[in-house]
């Protein structure tokens, strides 16, 4: 609390308390954080642990074919990308709780090194779900011109465990876009202050 003398339009001097109140933050930054950090976090797994096997005949004989994320350079990058957005969505996390109980001006150079970051990860996610559907078109559909065929129709399970995990990757990757905007808003409504 602090205390002003003020100057009424007639000349007379006051005493007016003026009492500061406390700006309250607003979650949202730690919110999106958790909900970066969980969306990442199982798309990793579900792709991880995906696999499936089966007995195809083709040209009168049989084999056995398996599919895993593994065998696929998309699929590898697809999993790092999440497996990596995942462990520093956890520790940006442990971050702004800590610069958010510290505030000195320290915390402003945090904040512009973790939405920095923000934008790094987000931009490597993006990618990563970019060659993830590439790849997850050709499987579904095949192309005729490379003589690649479709691969879906053989492994269906397989195929519908990346696409849920390409979905929540992608709301993943929408979720640090709004980190690095919830960041530019407030910069923005910082420096009209």
């Amino acid at each position: 609390m602090s205390s002003q003398t003020k100057t009424n339009v007639d000349g007379v001097h006051s005493d007016v308390k003026v009492v500061e109140s406390p700006t309250k933050e607003r979650p949202y930054d730690l919110l999106l954080r958790f909900l970066g950090l969980s969306l990442t976090l199982v798309a990793t797994i579900v792709v991880a642990v995906d696999n499936e096997t089966k007995l195809i005949s083709y040209a009168e004989m049989q084999f056995k074919a398996t599919a895993k994320w593994e065998y696929l350079s998309a699929m590898v990058f697809f999993v790092v990308s999440n497996a990596i957005a995942c462990s520093y969505a956890a520790a940006s996390l442990v971050i702004t709780v800590m610069a958010r109980n510290s505030r000195r001006r320290k915390s402003d150079v945090t904040g512009l090194v973790v939405t920095a970051l923000d934008v790094v990860l987000m931009a490597l996610l993006f990618s990563a779900n970019g060659a993830a559907c590439a790849v997850g078109v050709i499987a579904q559909k095949g192309n005729t011109h490379a003589q690649w065929m479709k691969v879906c129709d053989v492994f269906d399970a397989y195929c519908r465990h990346v696409t849920a995990a390409l979905v929540l990757s992608i709301i993943g990757s929408t979720v640090f876009l709004l980190l690095v905007l919830h960041s530019v808003l407030k910069l923005h409504y910082r420096s009209r202050s």
